[in-house]
C-alpha cells in the first residue's frame, strides 16, 4: 500500500505517522511512505511516538517491521517546512510525491495508493495541482463513504451556475457505467444506484431531458439504477438501506449530506485511474499544523478501505 504523506507543512505527514501506529492497519496492508524520511521523523516526534524511519529504495524491500519506511523520489530538506503556511517548495514535493505513487501503481509496484491531505494553495504556488491523483478533470470522479452512506459525485469544484450544463445524458450514463464497473472490481456485490435529481423534487428539464434518458440507458445494459429521486430525501434512502450508492449532480448536494452524517468516519476514493486511489476529505489544518492535536481517523479508514477494495473485499467496514 503507497502513501503519499501529504503536504510537510500540514497534519498529513503526523495523521500518517498515527494511522502507522495502529494496529489494525498492519493486520490489513503492508504499508510504504512515499515523501520525506526526515519529514516523517519529525511528524513521529510531533505525534509522540517512538518508531523508527528508514529510507527504501523500492516497494519491493518493503517488510512487515516495526519501522516506518518511506520512498524518496526527490530530496527534499527539512528546513524549508513552515508549520502551518502554504510555501512553493512544499507543494513541488507534493505533486512530485503523488506522481511517483501514480508511477509505481501503474507498474504494479503498489496495490493501492492513499494521498495524505494536500495543499491546493501550495501546489497552485509550485504548478503541480493537476496530476491524476487531483485533477478532476482528468477524467476522474469523487466517492465519499462512511459506514452506509456512499456518494458519487458528477461534478465537483465547479460554480454552482456552471452544473446545468454538465448534467448531460452522456455524462450521467458515463458515471454509472465507471460506478458499476469500479463497484465491481471491488468485491461489492450489490450495486444498487440511486441518481438524486438536481432540482427540487426531482422535477425539472435536467431530469426530463438529460437524466431519465441516461437512466433508461443504464438500465437497459442491466444496472440497478433508480431515479431521478428528489435531492432531500435520497441520502437518507441509503443510510437506511434501500441503495448503496447515491450519485450527487453537484458538489455540495453530496459533501453536504456526507460531512452531516458522518464527517470523521469518511474517506474518499476516486474513480477513473486504473487502480484504487483513496484520500480524505479534509484539508491540511494549517491551524494545528505541528501541534499534535490532528485527529487521524480519515487518514486510516482510508488506508483500510483502500486494502479491501484493492483485494476485492469491499469497503472495510
Amino acid at each position: 500500500m503507497g502513501i503519499t504523506i501529504g503536504d510537510p507543512c500540514g497534519i498529513g505527514p503526523e495523521v500518517i505517522a498515527k494511522a502507522w501506529a495502529d494496529e489494525k492497519l498492519h493486520q490489513t496492508c503492508n504499508p510504504v511512505l512515499i515523501g520525506s524520511v526526515e519529514v516523517m521523523g519529525d511528524a513521529v516526534r510531533i505525534a509522540g511516538l517512538h518508531a523508527q524511519v528508514r529510507a527504501v529504495p523500492r516497494a519491493s524491500q518493503v517488510t512487515h517491521s516495526h519501522t516506518i519506511d518511506v520512498i524518496e523520489p526527490v530530496e527534499f530538506d527539512m528546513a524549508w517546512v513552515r508549520y502551518g503556511q502554504d510555501v512553493e517548495r512544499a507543494g513541488w514535493a507534493s505533486g512530485a510525491w503523488l506522481d511517483h505513487a501514480d508511477r509505481l501503481a501503474r507498474q504494479g509496484a503498489l496495490a493501492a495508493s492513499v494521498m495524505g491531505p494536500i495543499s491546493s494553495g501550495s501546489m497552485k504556488m509550485a504548478g503541480t495541482l493537476g496530476s491524476i491523483a487531483t485533477n478532476r478533470d482528468a477524467g476522474a470522479y469523487l466517492l465519499l463513504h462512511s459506514g452506509p452512506l456512499t456518494i458519487a459525485h458528477l461534478s465537483d469544484h465547479v460554480p454552482l451556475a456552471s452544473v446545468s450544463s454538465l448534467i448531460t445524458t452522456e455524462a450521467v450514463l458515463t458515471l454509472l457505467r465507471s460506478l458499476d464497473d469500479w463497484m465491481k472490481q471491488a468485491g461489492l456485490q450489490s450495486r444498487r444506484i440511486a441518481v438524486a435529481g438536481f432540482n427540487p423534487h426531482a422535477e425539472g428539464r435536467e431530469e426530463r431531458e438529460q437524466i431519465d434518458p441516461a437512466i433508461a440507458i443504464a438500465r437497459s445494459e442491466g444496472l440497478d439504477v433508480a431515479g431521478p429521486i428528489s435531492p432531500d430525501s435520497v441520502f437518507r434512502h441509503c443510510i437506511e438501506g434501500r441503495y448503496d450508492v447515491v450519485v450527487a449532480m453537484y458538489h455540495d448536494q453530496g459533501h453536504i449530506a456526507m460531512k452531516t452524517w458522518g464527517f470523521s468516519g469518511n474517506s474518499v476514493a476516486m474513480i477513473g485511474p486504473p487502480y484504487i486511489h483513496m484520500t480524505v476529505a479534509h484539508g491540511v489544518a494549517h491551524e494545528i499544523a505541528g501541534l499534535g492535536k490532528a485527529d487521524h481517523t480519515m487518514i486510516l479508514n482510508a488506508i483500510l478501505n483502500a486494502a479491501t477494495l484493492a483485494s476485492g473485499q469491499g469497503f472495510y467496514d
